[in-house]
């Protein structure tokens, strides 16, 4: 079942809020957070995942029905990129070196404001690029 093609982009923008307040304050701990938005919506589709329940309930309802819908495979491999950025940002800002952490929390950054202000999301393009060339049996 396809999904509204507007949820992930709702969502890129309060992962790049999110992630512009980590660097701004340096808080491994809200990155934490993020990291678990990433793992809900890599694990459990984006529909499911908290930024996807709040655009289902709050922000659809106000909204006309969609006139684009998408497969959720590529978003969902995209928050599973993410969650790999987020976990090592979280190494770099619990662990050390800390410029490692603002460096993976910047490159997830970059990629939730292109989603969210360009709808362009490089985490499903590598999905499909992915896909072209791995095999099929």
């Amino acid at each position: 079942m396809n999904i509204d093609a507007r949820g992930p982009r709702f969502a890129a923008t309060l992962t790049a809020v999110v992630l512009a307040v980590v660097l701004i304050t340096g808080s491994g701990w809200l990155l934490a957070v993020q990291a678990l938005v990433f793992a809900v919506g890599a694990a459990a589709g984006v529909q499911k995942s908290p930024y996807g329940l709040l655009y289902r309930t709050v922000v659809r309802p106000r909204l006309g029905p969609p006139t684009e819908t998408e497969d959720p495979a590529p978003p969902r491999f995209a928050q599973a990129v993410g969650l790999a950025f987020a976990l090592i940002g979280l190494i770099g800002y619990f662990a050390g070196p800390q410029w490692l952490g603002m460096a993976a929390t910047g490159a997830a950054l970059a990629a939730a404001f292109l989603n969210a202000a360009f709808g362009y999301c490089l985490g499903c393009e590598m999905y499909l690029l992915l896909r072209r060339v791995t095999p099929s049996n």
